[in-house]
């Protein structure tokens, strides 16, 4: 027979590792540092990743796909190349793209998150202005 000890100590460890199986990919979220920049060739475009569970920045993410087009605005066909640019706070990736019109842009991104076994991926809409 187990003691009260023993299953309080059973139950908690069940409960964590409950807890820890419901983590994944969606606990995760990009949002656009600045959602709004002016048009033109070879603008700095950032996103932040956050972990919506403790509202931290997620550093040392692998941004492995990007893309940037006017999807928003019935213009999928109209996407940009994007490069990756150092980052300089953590969290914080960005990229080297043009925004050629004025106009929403949607940024797809997929990423690798130490410990989560799946791809982070997300959706985020900048307006591209005169």
């Amino acid at each position: 027979m187990l003691s009260k000890f023993t299953t309080a100590a059973l139950a908690a460890t069940l409960s964590l590792a409950a807890s820890a199986a419901t983590a994944g990919a969606g606990d995760y979220a990009f949002e656009a540092v600045s959602p709004a920049m002016k048009k033109g060739e070879d603008v700095t475009l950032a996103v932040r990743l956050t972990d919506k569970r403790t509202g931290k920045p997620v550093a040392d993410a692998v941004i492995f796909k990007a893309r940037v087009d006017m999807a928003p605005d019935g213009m999928a066909e109209m996407a940009s190349d994007v490069a990756p640019l150092p980052s300089k706070e953590p969290g914080v990736y960005a990229f080297k793209t043009d925004l050629p019109m004025v106009g929403r842009y949607q940024v797809t991104l997929s990423a690798k998150v130490q410990g989560e076994p799946e791809t982070v991926t997300g959706k985020v809409i900048v307006e591209a202005t005169k």
